[in-house]
């Protein structure tokens, strides 16, 4: 009988508390809807199930080496953590990589103004960090790391929130990546109240004229350009542009199409895998419960928020000096969630006007808010270390 007993104190049963109860189900609820809602399931399922494995008790999944060469009692997940994010911090750049093979650079190229609101959503980024600082100054134990962390949300950009945060406040990396990961998938929800708040009817009716063709050599042109450029002026965002130049040389110069397969597809969905993975284990019920948590949600639902609203305010503002109007809604796009939030202005656009196609313009601020992000995680990470 006390073999019996000492057996059932061994069990996940008897040591699961509440907080790892709910944290259960908030995994299974990331499930649901990714296989029930399909709402960003590339994401949201594996980031579920490390939720689910994560909190499980005893298992020492998520213990983390002692050191590089010490692995002995770590947990898969804690090595996938370690080796992944901590200490090289390897899949978000190869994130960057497949991103880059997907990505078409011709809405930017065939209209650089577009390049002006990728920027001007950025302004989300900036509001957060601040009031993240601030809330650290009334205790709340938000330094420049985690401000810097807590602020990247405001790019709506997955990968680089995980490598900031990874790189300067990975107590939190969990937290901040999820959330934003909430967000991306959220903006169906979020943007249309704002778009319509802060447009008029009339601008959002606006039809733009269908961009030009873009050359073969612009294509290949440009990626060299901006890695160039970007790298010089900002040396530490080089992790991530490089490597999402590097993606986009392979799709544009066409003789490489093995590579740009393998970037865009394998490559790719097994970074996924172990990226999404370790980032649900990140979010064991002693991180997520407690009062900082809510303070990072509200935060990042700030920045994106002001974020949606400099593009499209700086969108009208263009429109005081331009001959040819655009329609403001595609501001709104200079969140770098691609290319849900370049599909949402499209959608708008159409709600109001059938004549209006604004994808392919949207898709520019939308691109350019990919690097836009990428370039300020270079710039925290410069200023904080």
């Amino acid at each position: 009988m006390q073999e019996f007993s000492d057996f059932i104190s061994t069990t996940g049963i008897v040591n699961l508390d509440w907080r790892q109860g709910i944290m259960i189900l908030i995994g299974v609820g990331f499930i649901a809807l990714a296989i029930r809602k399909k709402l960003e399931p590339y994401e949201l399922l594996p980031i579920g199930l490390g939720i689910v494995a994560a909190n499980l008790p005893l298992t020492g999944l998520v213990d983390s080496p002692s050191d590089k060469s010490d692995v002995q009692g770590a947990g898969i997940f804690g090595i996938f953590f370690y080796y992944g994010l901590s200490f090289w911090n390897i899949l978000p750049p190869i994130i960057f990589l497949g991103i880059g093979a997907l990505t078409d650079f011709g809405p930017v190229i065939a209209n650089p103004k577009t390049l002006l609101l990728g920027a001007a959503a950025q302004v989300g980024i900036f509001v957060a960090f601040w009031g993240a600082l601030f809330a650290g100054s009334l205790g709340m134990g938000f330094g420049i790391e985690e401000a810097a962390s807590i602020g990247i949300i405001g790019g709506a950009d997955g990968p680089t929130t995980i490598f900031l945060s990874a790189r300067l406040a990975p107590e939190i990396l969990g937290v901040t990546a999820v959330i934003a990961y909430s967000y991306m998938a959220s903006v169906a929800f979020i943007q249309p109240p704002l778009m319509k708040l802060f447009t008029t009817k009339k601008e959002r009716q606006i039809v733009m004229s269908p961009p030009r063709e873009v050359s073969k050599l612009e294509r290949l042109v440009f990626p060299h350009v901006a890695l160039i450029a970007i790298i010089l002026l900002v040396p530490k965002s080089a992790p991530l542009i490089a490597m999402f130049m590097i993606g986009n040389i392979f799709r544009e110069s066409g003789v490489v199409p093995r590579l740009t397969k393998a970037a865009s597809n394998e490559v790719l969905n097994i970074a996924t895998i172990f990226l999404m993975l370790t980032v649900g284990t990140q979010l064991t019920a002693e991180r997520v419960f407690d009062f900082q948590t809510l303070v990072i949600l509200g935060l990042g639902l700030l920045a994106f928020s002001c974020g949606t609203v400099g593009g499209i305010l700086f969108a009208r503002f263009m429109n005081l000096f331009l001959k040819e109007k655009i329609n403001p809604l595609i501001g709104s796009a200079g969140v770098s969630a691609v290319p849900m939030a370049a599909r949402i202005s499209h959608q708008i656009g159409q709600e109001e006007n059938p004549h209006s196609f604004l994808l392919p313009h949207a898709m520019g601020p939308n691109v350019a808010g990919v690097i836009g992000s990428a370039v300020i995680a270079g710039v925290f990470i410069s200023l904080v270390n």
